[in-house]
């Protein structure tokens, strides 16, 4: 096993998720400049910010109770981090780094990371009020995982404005070289959660044409998915947690009892046939969102088969058992059971010609993505791994001269009316091009 985590960095960053991090006390996070540990969102991004070897951002569990157990230690040797595991040494890390806008308020006076904060490389904003199913009565009915009612108002602010957003959004991209920005809200009666980001994601698009995701329930009136496509949201992720419909019930009671699994499913269908429609200059994905460990691995299997079938691309979370949460005593998974698992999300999106690893500059901390598991599968697709390669590179040829032109010497306030036609969306000559320059 410890030779494994040496050489198989998909591997190290699966057990860290399963196991957790004990910092030594020769670690100092903060002053090193690494990330302070938040609860923010459902809480997910709760661990360490590292950087694994390969490349690979993770956040790793470190306060939750089952760490005490963990074989893991961190530990800063000459000014640098080492991973040890039980004593022996597995990998050299380091600390993914605090931009200093961490460290600003807004005009506001909030802290900048009250508004949003990075998971990976990425900016991620909880826009709005808590999940109602928090707020029910006369009991709550929050899925039971959930950390979201625990963590606005304490690290994550509960009402963000428009201009405190976008003023983040600017210093994430200045400071950060974000790329993309990731809305997550709850359920609000009335599903008035996509008209609470409309005016958030068009400013983002009109000003600075960045990459815009959206994590929702599903709407009632699935059209309205059409109209984000025609904003020019890039992706929409539909997270209904587990596959297996008794336990998606019991765990995930709100969502039971307001939308249904089939509702969630049917989301995820209607979205993913959206890439043909819509603005053919911006890039579209559809994710279904679940969390293993929380169901038999089998059944984890059967979703991402399911999933891939649609044309849309799984996000494979691992459970972890947060503090304060209904399920804090509970077990987390182990890694073994959860190897299959996440073999199974590359080769299912390699089977399907999925586009995975193409967006740029977008690594993430809360998952393993489906393209860094590949040292997972002993499945090679030397075809398709040059298209995506070579659609990767067009795609971040194209994005970096958009942004560009977004980004002249004196903006005019209110910025730029739209940003600049074109395509972001590599032509398949551009890709068989890039295939035989590489």
């Amino acid at each position: 096993m410890l030779d494994a985590l040496r050489t198989n960095p998909a591997l190290l960053k699966l057990d860290l998720y399963c196991r957790g991090v004990r910092l030594d006390g020769s670690c100092y996070v903060e002053e090193d400049g690494g990330r302070r540990i938040l609860r923010t969102r459902a809480g997910l991004g709760s661990g360490l910010e590292l950087i694994l070897p390969g490349g690979l951002w993770t956040n790793v569990p470190a306060t939750e109770r089952f760490v005490e157990r963990s074989p893991y230690t961190l530990h800063r040797v000459k000014g640098r981090y080492l991973l040890r595991w039980s004593g022996a040494d597995v990998a050299p890390v380091q600390l993914s780094p605090r931009p200093r806008w961490y460290d600003h308020a807004t005009a506001s006076g909030k802290p900048m990371t009250r508004i949003g904060t990075l998971q990976g490389t990425y900016l991620g904003i909880y826009q709005a009020k808590v999940c109602e199913y928090w707020t029910a009565k006369p009991a709550r009915v929050n899925c039971k995982f959930c950390s979201v009612g625990l963590n606005l108002g304490v690290d994550d602010a509960d009402e963000k404005s428009v201009d405190e957003v976008m003023e983040v959004v600017r210093a994430a991209r200045d400071e950060s070289g974000i790329t993309y920005v990731d809305f997550n809200t709850g359920h609000y009666e009335g599903d008035t959660y996509l008209d609470i980001l409309a005016p958030y994601i068009l400013r983002i698009k009109r000003e600075l044409g960045l990459l815009v995701g959206v994590q929702t329930p599903p709407h009632r009136d699935l059209e309205r998915y059409a109209g984000l496509r025609e904003m020019g949201v890039n992706r929409v992720s539909f997270c209904f947690e587990i596959f297996d419909r008794a336990l998606f019930a019991a765990v995930c009671p709100g969502k039971h009892a307001e939308y249904g699994l089939d509702h969630y499913l049917e989301a995820i269908r209607f979205c993913a046939a959206l890439g043909r429609r819509g603005p053919r200059h911006e890039p579209w994905v559809t994710n279904g969102e679940i969390i293993a460990g929380l169901e038999p691995p089998e059944s984890s299997i059967r979703a991402i088969d399911w999933i891939t079938s649609v044309g849309a691309i799984p996000t494979v979370c691992v459970f972890r058992p947060l503090s304060g949460t209904d399920l804090e005593a509970a077990e987390p998974p182990r890694t073994e059971d959860l190897v299959p698992v996440f073999r199974r999300l590359y080769e299912a999106c390699m089977e399907r010609g999925l586009p995975i690893g193409c967006a740029p500059n977008v690594h993430v901390s809360l998952v393993l993505l489906p393209e860094e598991c590949r040292t997972l599968s002993p499945r090679r697709y030397p075809l398709r791994t040059l298209k995506l390669q070579a659609m990767a590179r067009v795609f971040a040829r194209r994005f970096a001269k958009r942004c560009a032109a977004l980004r002249p010497a004196a903006t005019p306030r209110g910025g730029p009316s739209a940003p600049p036609d074109g395509s972001l969306l590599p032509t398949s000559a551009e890709v068989a091009g890039e295939r035989r320059a590489g």
